[in-house]
């Protein structure tokens, strides 16, 4: 029997947690799964679900004792956030606790796309813990993996894709030639599964990702398997900017506008992947992550077109 790894995985019953869990539980690698969750959370339908498949669920409270903190991470070898990105400083303090702990490795919230500082607010907030973590010597490994491949379903003439697709990023950015790089959701625990165990990604970055497409060869696609006209709205890369400035100026009225930071945090990424092509292979090997790909040869996610495929039988998608 090989030898266990004890994992806590935060943020769980999220979309990227869930993926995280699905893939540690299905892994040939034997992981001992802990959950950490709010204690409000602790005994509603999703965690409960989870104790029925195995994983052991507890609550914590990442602001609280750093004692209790301490006390849930001993023993644990790796510790996985999923956290919501509106509370991306609260792994600092986890980050604090599982240095005392003796953890073995952190994998920091971040599962997205990579880009340069000063390009994304979002991304710039994530390097700040990575650089909080840097200055405990946690040992880390940052997992990005492109954008989510089910978040481009395009809309065809007939409607057949509606139940799919994402109406604000239903776009041609810029002139569509960029190649952007993407990962089905479901994907995701796979590939973090094979990364947390290899001692090759241990203090490094790595770009995991399934394919890389421009928005153009996606409604080539998308037409191709459909037989139909794709029907994208065209978005310059001047009108994208101005949506960033507006935002910005709505937050600096009221740092609490809601709907202002998740229209900031979409269209910086829009820009950043559509526009600057800062989310592909040779910008994050310049940014100094390594290419999955490289150290998993053998292993193809699900691909773009068994994905619209899927759409256009009607499937759902489950994650």
């Amino acid at each position: 029997m090989s030898t266990q790894i004890k994992v806590a995985v935060v943020g769980a019953t999220g979309r990227t947690g869930k993926s995280v869990t699905d893939g540690l539980l299905a892994s040939e690698t034997n992981f001992d799964i802990t959950a950490l969750t709010r204690p409000s959370s602790l005994n509603n339908a999703a965690n409960n679900e989870l104790k029925s498949r195995g994983v052991r669920v507890v609550a914590a409270n990442l602001t609280g004792p750093q004692e209790d903190l301490i006390q849930i991470l001993t023993g644990i070898d790796v510790v996985i956030s999923c956290i919501v990105y509106t509370n991306l400083d609260d792994q600092i303090p986890l980050a604090e606790a599982a240095k005392k702990a003796g953890v073995k490795r952190f994998v920091p919230c971040d599962f997205s796309t990579p880009a340069p500082r000063g390009v994304m607010l979002l991304r710039d907030q994530k390097d700040d813990v990575l650089a909080a973590i840097q200055r405990l010597y946690l040992p880390y490994t940052v997992i990005d993996v492109g954008w989510w491949s089910r978040a481009v379903v395009p809309a065809v003439t007939s409607g057949r894709t509606d139940h799919a697709v994402t109406k604000p990023l239903n776009i041609i950015p810029g002139d569509g030639t960029v190649p952007i790089a993407y990962t089905d959701l479901a994907d995701i625990g796979t590939y973090v599964a094979k990364i947390i165990a290899d001692p090759r990604t241990l203090n490094k970055k790595v770009f995991a990702y399934t394919e890389v497409l421009s928005t153009n060869e996606t409604t080539k696609l998308m037409e191709e398997l459909s037989g139909e006209t794709v029907v994208r709205d065209k978005l310059s890369a001047d009108e994208i900017l101005q949506r960033i400035a507006s935002a910005r100026s709505a937050l600096e009225k009221d740092p609490a506008d809601d709907v202002a930071k998740f229209t900031l945090v979409v269209n910086e990424y829009i820009y950043s992947w559509g526009i600057r092509g800062d989310n592909n292979p040779e910008a994050a090997s310049y940014l100094g992550y390594l290419d999955f790909k490289d150290l998993y040869p053998g292993l193809q996610g699900k691909t773009m077109r068994t994905i619209y495929q899927e759409v256009l039988e009607g499937k759902k998608d489950e994650n």
